[in-house]
């Protein structure tokens, strides 16, 4: 069962179904999908990942993507550290099914959580790690706002090539909300 937390065109934000844990299994360990993600090169069986998925779903601000049409999880965002003394929070996005890769959804995923940051946690700066290989990652956080703000150079070594790891940022000033502010708006008759 899912719950509409945040709600876009495409997709919505809700908390994690731990049901889920088959799907997201599956997805973990297909190299296509984990290659970019900090747990490539472990072998996750079914039980790691429903652990894993209990852990999330209880602690922090950590959501399913759900497709807003069919009902259907595609993939997980959240907040994997916050600082809330000084506003800021880095964010992890991943789609797992690559049927909507190329799509948008994580663009709008990616929308939703910012909206989520800055609008109801009032962060005022959020952050992410993406290596330098992930070209379409870096385009959609381009296309979203984010900055880049350094490199950890050759940080990932994959099949004989280095990587570096790349630092992007957003500040709350260059951000604009498009769904907590149409809601605001609403609520004052506006």
């Amino acid at each position: 069962m899912y719950f509409k937390k945040m709600v876009g065109k495409k997709c919505y934000l809700s908390t994690i179904n731990i049901e889920d844990y088959e799907k997201y299994t599956k997805w973990v360990n297909d190299m296509e999908v984990a290659a970019g993600l900090v747990f490539a090169s472990k072998l996750i069986d079914v039980h790691c990942e429903k652990s894993a998925l209990e852990r999330l779903s209880s602690s922090g601000y950590n959501f399913a993507i759900v497709d807003l049409e069919k009902d259907e999880v595609i993939g997980n965002c959240g907040f994997p550290s916050l600082d809330q003394v000084n506003r800021r929070g880095e964010v992890g996005i991943f789609i797992g099914n690559k049927d909507y890769w190329g799509k948008e959804y994580g663009k709008e995923a990616l929308n939703l959580l910012l909206d989520f940051g800055f609008s109801i946690l009032n962060l005022h700066s959020i952050s992410l790690k993406v290596y330098s290989f992930n070209k379409q990652a870096i385009k959609c956080y381009k296309k979203v706002g984010f900055k880049e703000a350094g490199r950890l150079r050759d940080a990932k070594f994959i099949s004989g090539c280095s990587y570096d790891e790349v630092f992007m940022d957003i500040l709350d000033t260059e951000y604009k909300s498009p769904y907590i502010n149409e809601i605001i708006q609403k609520k004052l008759g506006n």
